[in-house]
């Protein structure tokens, strides 16, 4: 009796399971993202972004789907909280990489955390520069010299000015427009010819440049200071309310901390200890 009544609990274990399983199976892990943003995202899938969307994917047995929309002003209103035309449902459910404790979206607990670097081009007269304080304390000659990406908005541009630089910086807007190029490959493509020496960039941004030369930057990871924050948390991204698939998200990224991160290491993306961890070190 007893295991006729164990094996029976144990069918009805595994029609659960089964059931799950199948409804799982039926959800798609519907993603928007942009389909040219190295090293994020890109229609090839070959971005971080998309790994990591394909990991959890494939661990909730569920099909990818893509929805492709250029990362401009407007990208979740036109995205995560935009309908179908159809109107059956939200073009997507997850946007991949959004600042933690954005107000445009709900966000899900952190998976990376990494700071602006300062990239400098190699070959120009700037490699004995390793700590960014040597750049404002130059003589005004070799000051005057520098060029230096500055945007619009930024940390970087913040850190020029406070430091009397602001006059050395080339302007460049956060998001390009351009349909070919994405910042990080205008940058890229501008270091490269001389354009600019040096640049401030989030680093994954700054990831992808050295990954296109690896030995020709120096690389220095910009400090928050009093005043300039450089470094920031990044979360995944879904609609407020919907917090059972938030929940999903962040068990997830709890469990798949290790290869997430093996993901964003392998682009070569400096990674620095999430705020818990630092609290917990301190």
């Amino acid at each position: 009796m007893k295991i006729f009544s164990t094996s029976t609990k144990h069918l009805a274990l595994l029609s659960l399971v089964l059931v799950i399983s199948n409804a799982n199976a039926q959800d798609k892990f519907k993603v928007c993202a942009d389909p040219l943003h190295p090293p994020y995202s890109t229609k090839d899938l070959t971005g971080y972004e998309n790994k990591i969307a394909e990991l959890f994917a494939q661990q909730l047995g569920q099909e990818l789907e893509y929805t492709w929309f250029p990362e401009r002003m407007g990208f979740i209103r036109n995205t995560l909280k935009a309908e179908t035309d159809n109107n059956k449902g939200f073009k997507c459910d997850v946007v991949m990489g959004l600042p933690t404790g954005s107000d445009i979206a709900d966000t899900t607990k952190a998976y990376l955390h990494s700071t602006y670097v300062l990239l400098i081009a190699k070959g120009r007269g700037w490699d004995d520069i390793s700590d960014p304080s040597q750049l404002y304390n130059l003589p005004l000659p070799k000051q005057e010299q520098i060029k230096i990406a500055m945007f619009d908005r930024g940390p970087g541009t913040d850190w020029l000015q406070k430091h009397g630089l602001l006059e050395q910086g080339i302007p460049y807007q956060s998001m390009t427009g351009d349909g070919e190029n994405n910042t990080a490959m205008h940058i890229e493509k501008d270091l490269r010819s001389g354009a600019i020496d040096m640049v401030i960039l989030w680093g994954p941004m700054a990831g992808y440049i050295q990954s296109q030369n690896p030995n020709n930057y120096i690389s220095i990871p910009m400090q928050s200071a009093e005043g300039i924050k450089f470094d920031f948390s990044i979360s995944m991204a879904v609609r407020q309310g919907d917090n059972k698939r938030k929940q999903q998200l962040n068990e997830l990224i709890t469990q798949n901390k290790d290869k997430i991160h093996d993901i964003i290491g392998s682009y070569g993306i400096i990674m620095l200890p999430e705020e818990s961890q630092k609290q917990q070190n301190q």
